[in-house]
């Protein structure tokens, strides 16, 4: 067995254990989470990061992943087929600017300048065989710091 289908394997698995402790949404949040980071893998991201938080909180970064020379920040929708919203739709401006803050920290911390990053969405619905859509530099960033 080769490592990155072990890797689906046990995720798999955590997931059923997911499921035994936690409430059905918050478990398949977290298999989209999963499935995403695999995803990126498989076409040449290098994710660094999951579930970052500010130090104060009030924003985190779903996955963090290197393409080439851009640093990624990912924020992962997971929907069912019941929800018809889209993954755009529910990345709001009040939630952008969470993600702008947390992802000024994240920056700040490792040295690395706005201009050598990009925010993405990646959309996984249920389903027997999950479908997954990449978005590429789904909002805007600043160019300077977030208040």
């Amino acid at each position: 067995m080769n490592w990155k289908r072990l890797a689906e394997v046990l995720d798999s698995a955590r997931h059923r254990v997911r499921l035994r402790r936690w409430d059905r949404e918050h478990a398949w949040g977290r298999r989209a989470e999963d499935l995403a980071h695999r995803y990126l893998e498989r076409n040449g991201f290098v994710v660094v990061s999951r579930n970052y938080s500010r130090r104060g909180g009030g924003g985190e970064l779903d996955l963090v992943a290197w393409e080439g020379e851009t640093l990624v920040f990912v924020e992962v929708k997971a929907r069912t087929g019941e929800q018809i919203n889209s993954a755009e739709s529910a990345v709001d401006a009040h939630k952008r600017e969470h993600l702008l803050l947390t992802a000024s920290e994240y920056l700040r911390r490792a040295r690395i300048p706005w201009e050598r990053a990009r925010f993405d969405i990646v959309s996984v619905v249920a389903g027997d065989l999950p479908e997954i859509r990449h978005i590429r530099s789904a909002f805007q960033t600043r160019k300077t710091k977030p208040n």
